[in-house]
């Protein structure tokens, strides 16, 4: 009878995620899947919208301002409920299982997966400084209409290992995000520092801060560009929001993807406070790096004039503005070390992805709204049929089209949840005032109202500026509320 007793015990702790994770586990995965390559390639794209230092500038503290605002109204969240899933369930229990679901089935088909397919594509895109012949220009495969390139090949690989790593439990999982963020981390604040000792160029800094706010751009993708000359265009009136809203697409989802920590915080020891703890301490550290690092680019880099200026901040080479200031910084020579750690910590942000994406796919199968093998644990504790869908979903996405349309693809539809979802601490205080709140959000309910607003205009300023992928976020999203009322038809029928 004890034998059975210990059998059964066993099963059940074979069945559960187990907490083991401390605070600096915990703040290294928020920090490590907030940078990736990112904030070496965005700034590329911003000036190339607005083309001023200041407005650069201004894009990126708003950011920051508005990224804290968020993980601080998370804190509430977090410690109100510390389990598997995160964003899926704060929605669920502040609305309505369907508004829970519609997130859930956006991460599956668009945010988690195709985070995780653009940052590979980055890293593949460092790797190719190294190896020339891992460009996106080298296609390698023709499938019917899709052309594949060595660069995306290269993601692949990196996805599918990074799989494999997480199916083998928390631990090993832990120690890659720990080394990895570290790593980046201090080579973030390096490249900062040497920067500024090193290369700092009074002429480029006047230069590029002579006319701070007159927004001026050479992207095609806004309205008033006509496509037949290389020349600045100078942007007036209302043209402004959609330029800066653009320009916000970069510094948004490279500042994004610290909310990872709620989808394990059942693998977070004292997940109440250190949840919470740790999204503060990670948005401030890398937000606040972020913008170092962007007045670093202005100090070392011309913003650029024309596409020959390789060796500037609008027309870098593959738009790796990261590798062309460590070419400043270091030379030749020491700009091949730099990619390669940059590559690291593209890795890392990949990790950190890959870890806690499958848990939200977990909390929905439990809740008889996802696929059931995806709702249970293998012999290490993890949902490994979850990563293993989640990975396959990325590769689709890894084909279906490059870095900077990734990014235009998912924005949309994360900021729009993050609307929705800090708008749920309102909710709650008004639905569940019973509920102990070990934690409050900051300043509420100014701060949260005041990042809703502000988080409201850039999506409609990209629904405008930006519709073709904007709009086919939102038909993703609501593609979700058929599913959903077929799935709920078919668990009644069962």
């Amino acid at each position: 009878m004890a034998h059975e007793e210990v059998t059964e015990q066993h099963e059940i702790l074979s069945t559960h995620f187990k907490p083991r994770l401390g605070l600096l586990d915990a703040t290294m995965i928020v920090a490590g899947c907030m940078v990736g390559s990112g904030i070496f390639i965005v700034s590329s794209y911003m000036v190339q919208d607005i083309g001023s230092a200041g407005w650069l500038i201004f894009a990126w503290v708003l950011t920051a301002l508005m990224t804290v605002a968020a993980a601080l109204s998370f804190v509430e969240l977090s410690a109100l409920f510390p389990k598997a899933g995160g964003t899926y369930i704060y929605l669920k229990e502040a609305y309505n299982p369907l508004v829970g679901f519609l997130y859930g089935w956006s991460f599956f088909t668009v945010i988690q997966t195709g985070m995780i397919a653009a940052v590979g594509v980055a890293f593949s895109k460092f790797a190719s400084y190294i190896f020339p012949s891992l460009s996106e220009s080298n296609i390698i495969l023709h499938i019917g209409f899709i052309n594949v390139s060595a660069a995306q090949l290269f993601a692949i690989v990196q996805i599918i290992l990074l799989s494999w790593i997480n199916t083998r439990g928390i631990q090993t999982g832990k120690i890659v995000q720990d080394v990895l963020t570290i790593i980046k981390l201090l080579m973030l604040f390096g490249l900062i520092v040497f920067g500024f000792a090193l290369a700092f160029n009074k002429e480029v800094w006047h230069a590029n801060w002579q006319h701070p706010f007159t927004i001026m751009r050479h992207s095609a993708s806004l309205p008033g560009y006509n496509g037949k000359d290389n020349f600045w265009m100078h942007v007036t009136g209302f043209s402004v929001f959609g330029a800066v809203a653009a320009a916000m697409v970069g510094a948004i989802l490279t500042s994004d993807s610290w909310y990872n920590i709620t989808f394990i915080a059942s693998e977070v020891k004292n997940p109440k406070r250190n949840v919470g703890l740790s999204l503060f301490l990670g948005t401030l550290i890398v937000t606040a790096l972020y913008c170092l690092c962007n007045v670093m680019y202005l100090a070392v880099l011309p913003l650029g004039n024309a596409p020959g200026e390789t060796q500037s901040i609008a027309f870098a080479a593959e738009n790796r503005v990261g590798v062309a200031a460590a070419l400043q910084i270091f030379g030749a020579k020491s700009a091949l070390v730099i990619a390669f750690l940059i590559m690291l910590s593209n890795l890392g942000c990949n990790n950190g992805l890959v870890l806690s994406g499958a848990r939200v796919y977990y909390a929905m199968a439990k809740d008889g709204l996802f696929f059931r093998a995806t709702g249970k644990l293998n012999k290490a504790a993890v949902p490994a049929n979850g990563i293993w869908l989640q990975c396959f979903v990325a590769i689709l996405l890894c084909l279906s089209g490059k870095y900077g349309d990734l990014l235009d693809y998912i924005s949309f539809v994360v900021m729009l949840f993050y609307v929705i979802t800090i708008g749920g601490v309102i909710v709650l205080r008004k639905k569940r005032p019973e509920l102990e709140r070990p934690y409050k959000a900051f300043g509420y309910p100014v701060v949260p109202i005041i990042y809703m607003i502000l988080a409201s205009i850039f999506c409609i300023s990209l629904i405008i500026y930006r519709p073709d992928f904007t709009i086919r976020g939102l038909i993703i999203v609501l593609s979700g509320i058929p599913v959903y009322y077929l799935v709920v038809a078919n668990r009644k029928r069962k």
